[in-house]
């Protein structure tokens, strides 16, 4: 694979973070946590995302480990592990935590991954 195509990879994998981030934050703009803990299609669109957004911070971090590492200000470690504790049914899914996620620190990552994308 040439170092060309390397990039449109990488910068199709931030996409994807990009898209489903905002996806997830759609889904609940206009709820709060109690209409969210009642609403089973909207936390399972929301997981799923979430999940997107792991499968692709973790395939760049398989393919791209300098990238990485040289912009630590994405979470790719802890994106990657919730990820897998969605995904491996390692626990229960916390709706709480699942909240919390979709409510400040998805945002904040797509903000990060858009600058990225930029550059």
């Amino acid at each position: 694979m040439t170092a060309k195509q390397q990039g449109l990879r990488l910068s199709d994998y931030l996409q994807h973070m990009v898209e489903a981030s905002s996806l997830a934050c759609g889904y609940v703009e206009d709820m709060d946590i109690e209409a969210f803990r009642d609403d089973k299609k909207t936390q399972q669109a929301v997981i799923l995302n979430l999940m997107v957004i792991g499968e692709a911070a973790t395939q760049i971090a398989n393919e791209y480990p300098e990238f990485v590492a040289e912009h630590p200000e994405v979470l790719w470690k802890q994106i990657r592990g919730m990820r897998n504790r969605m995904a491996h049914g390692y626990f229960e899914i916390n709706l709480d935590i699942v909240w919390d996620t979709v409510r400040v620190s998805i945002p904040a990552m797509r903000a990060k991954v858009e600058k990225l994308l930029k550059n």
